[in-house]
């Protein structure tokens, strides 16, 4: 490996705060603007002076203008271009970078002169173990969750039969093309090679995003088909493509990268940053690259090194993780809502916010007032049909099937508010459903799919439930966040059975509760299994409030439990407790995130698979034996869709937790009953000024 000389850091060059730009989309560009200041950099207008530095945008024609001043005021010029992993839509279709590249010394796509970047690929050692542990994870989560530079794919798009060759279209004009030593001419130099080398394989043409969004042309047009030419121009996942080609072309397209990553040695035309460091099999190599790097190291540099990356929901400098965090979220938002839905069964007081949580990439709910009008209308126009779960007509499942809609039941998370669904707090976090629902044992839901699964985990999924696990445990969030934390003094020299109410007429109870069904019933099956312990009952909070049924009485109760604890929280409970019996409780859930053993006697979605004590019956087909660790992934990231309420976006559970712990925004409640219902009114005719 060669060393650095003295010239040659194996960093980046170290930029100047103040930055002079001469361009309006460092002004018009509110998270330019603020990515920039977080890294420490203040934007100014002017002329520059000693110290300081002007930043431009890439290489494109308003570039020119601050190489000028830079070269005629002897200050440096800083190159800004987007990071590899960008956002959801392309920039022109309103995406918003979730980072930036910032260089010193040039471009990382002009192969003319070594940027900031090639110099850290040449002399940064990236060996260290647990960067390289970082660049393993990350590629595997990048592949896991169909990330790439823009995130508005479908893994649900089925790619063509394996063995094809894949050739990698880019738009026309692209400066990447042009500072990588290639034209317009090199395509067409690429797509005869392909054929040439592989004259027995089909040929697939991958079709730019933007192109494919009619915002830019590309290279490839329907008169490069031919019988054994397809040109794919919808939204399928990069990394499905790749894992079904037997070979890769490219001239200067990110995919190349991801390719390299995916394990496969593209065939280069151009000279891209990836190119040069036997990764690749490079049409025109880079004299002054040679060393030789492992696709982790590549990555280690490109995605963890070099990118300034922005925390969207703290306004803070972030990292590739918090930024895999949010497109995750933001992806998945895409992927399920782009078509819309028609919702059905929704109350009145929900709808407005059901549109912003399901209305951020389509064009939202519009809600009908029965399964007729419901099924005819997602019919016509392509929309999902999605139910509250607790209100879906008998039948409608087999309609819809029938009618070719698809159908999804919608129920609150489990990390839900901070205060009641009956006093109308909006949720933080909502489950959708198209098999099932959670809470119904009578039939296959989606959550019971994820868990059977969740042994196949990779290892970047499994860190991070067991990161929530742990951060659960020390904070003591649950559902609904509510209660006191003080307690009254226990004797110890008891066992501790604590025993959560629930609201008797809920779903959860009619549909999973076995023989008993009551808070009564419960108590007394307790009691008799448990003759000597000190038992402690604790009423459901929207039983308390009097919103639902459940109420058991005083005198009953406290004959058959030790103490009952109202307007308790859940948290100091379990951390007493030495058992936790429950009908269907989602308490008994959050009991097994802090190693509580719980006794089910019913068949909540936790029970069944080994992790508690089952009473009652649970159904057969649960027969996985999944870790807590694989439970948890399930039922708190694979399954909920979360919301952000400060920054009005899909965002990851990390960022729920943060927002449940510290408040500081508003739930709604009582008071908003009149203000919710108006909300909801206008979000049901939303259709009236939006597009279907």
């Amino acid at each position: 490996m060669t060393a650095p000389g003295p010239d040659e850091p194996a960093a980046g060059t170290v930029l100047p705060r103040r930055l002079f730009v001469y361009s309006g989309g460092f002004l018009t560009g509110r998270r330019i603007r603020r990515i920039l200041t977080l890294a420490g950099h203040e934007l100014r207008l002017g002329l520059p002076g000693p110290g300081d530095g002007v930043a431009v945008w890439g290489a494109g024609p308003t570039s020119r203008r601050g190489a000028w001043v830079a070269a005629q005021r002897g200050v440096p010029l800083v190159r800004v271009e987007d990071a590899f992993l960008r956002s959801v839509l392309p920039g022109r279709a309103g995406g918003l970078p979730i980072g930036l590249m910032l260089d010193g010394r040039g471009l990382h796509c002009d192969a003319s002169a070594a940027s900031d970047l090639e110099k850290m690929l040449v002399h940064a050692p990236l060996d260290d173990p647990a960067l390289l542990a970082r660049a393993e994870a990350g590629i595997a989560r990048m592949r896991a969750a169909h990330l790439s530079k823009y995130c508005a794919c479908d893994p649900a798009l089925d790619p063509p039969d394996p063995g094809y060759v894949l050739v990698v279209d880019q738009t026309r004009g692209d400066a990447s093309i042009r500072l990588g030593g290639a034209d317009a001419e090199t395509f067409a130099q690429m797509l005869e090679a392909a054929r040439a080398e592989h004259p027995d394989a089909g040929i697939v043409i991958k079709t730019h995003p933007e192109t494919a969004r009619g915002l830019r042309p590309g290279h490839f047009g329907p008169a490069d088909a031919d019988a054994r030419t397809t040109l794919v121009a919808a939204p399928l996942s990069p990394w499905r493509l790749l894992d079904g080609a037997a070979a890769v072309y490219t001239v200067s397209s990110q995919l190349g990268f991801e390719a390299i990553l995916a394990g496969h040695r593209p065939q280069v035309f151009g000279q891209p940053f990836y190119a040069g460091w036997g990764l690749s099999a490079d049409r025109r190599p880079v004299a002054r690259r040679g060393r030789k790097l492992t696709p982790a190291q590549l990555f280690a540099a490109a995605m963890l090194e070099m990118p300034v990356w922005y925390d969207l929901h703290a306004d803070a400098p972030g990292s590739f993780e918090t930024a895999c965090d949010t497109l995750e979220a933001e992806a998945r938002a895409w992927r399920e809502d782009r078509a819309g839905y028609v919702g059905l069964g929704i109350r009145l007081w929900k709808r407005g916010h059901m549109q912003r949580v399901f209305g951020g990439f389509g064009p939202g709910l519009r809600h009908a007032r029965d399964a007729d009008q419901a099924l005819a209308l997602a019919a016509r126009t392509g929309r999902r049909l999605m139910v509250w779960a607790g209100k879906e007509p008998p039948g409608l499942a087999a309609r819809a099937a029938q009618a070719g809609v698809p159908l999804l039941r919608v129920e609150d998370g489990f990390l839900r508010s901070r205060g009641l669904g009956a006093e109308l707090v909006p949720p933080l976090s909502l489950v959708s459903d198209d098999l099932g629902i959670y809470y119904d044992p009578a039939c296959e839901s989606r959550l019971e799919r994820l868990i059977a699964a969740s042994d196949a985990l990779p290892q970047p999924a499994r860190a991070r439930a067991e990161a929530l696990i742990a951060r659960l445990r020390a904070g003591g969030a649950s559902k609904y966040n509510t209660g006191a934390h003080d307690l009254p003094d226990l004797p110890r020299d008891r066992k501790v059975v604590l025993v959560p109410g629930q609201v008797e007429d809920d779903a959860s109870i009619l549909c999973g509760a076995g023989e008993t069904r009551s808070n009564l019933g419960l108590l007394n099956a307790v009691r008799a299994a448990r003759p000597d312990a000190l038992i402690l009952y604790k009423p459901h909070p929207d039983v308390e409030a009097g919103l639902r049924a459940g109420a058991v009485d005083e005198a009953d109760a406290l004959a058959l439990a030790d103490l009952v604890l109202r307007g308790t929280a859940p948290a100091p409970l379990l951390a007493v407790a030495d058992e936790v019996w429950t009908m269907t409780s989602l308490l008994g859930f959050e009991a097994l995130l802090r190693g509580v053993p719980v006794h089910c006697l019913g068949a909540p979605f936790y029970a069944g698979w080994g992790l508690t004590e089952d009473h009652g019956p649970v159904p057969e087909r649960r027969r996985a034996r999944p870790c807590l660790t694989g439970l948890t992934h399930a039922a708190l990231i694979g399954y909920p869709r979360y919301f952000d309420p400060l920054t009005g976006r899909a965002c990851p559970v990390e960022v729920v937790l943060d927002r449940l712990e510290t408040g500081g925004f508003t739930t709604g409640g009582p008071g908003n009953r009149t203000l919710s219902k108006i909300q909801g009114l206008l979000a049901s005719q939303a259709h009236l000024w939006r597009r279907r």
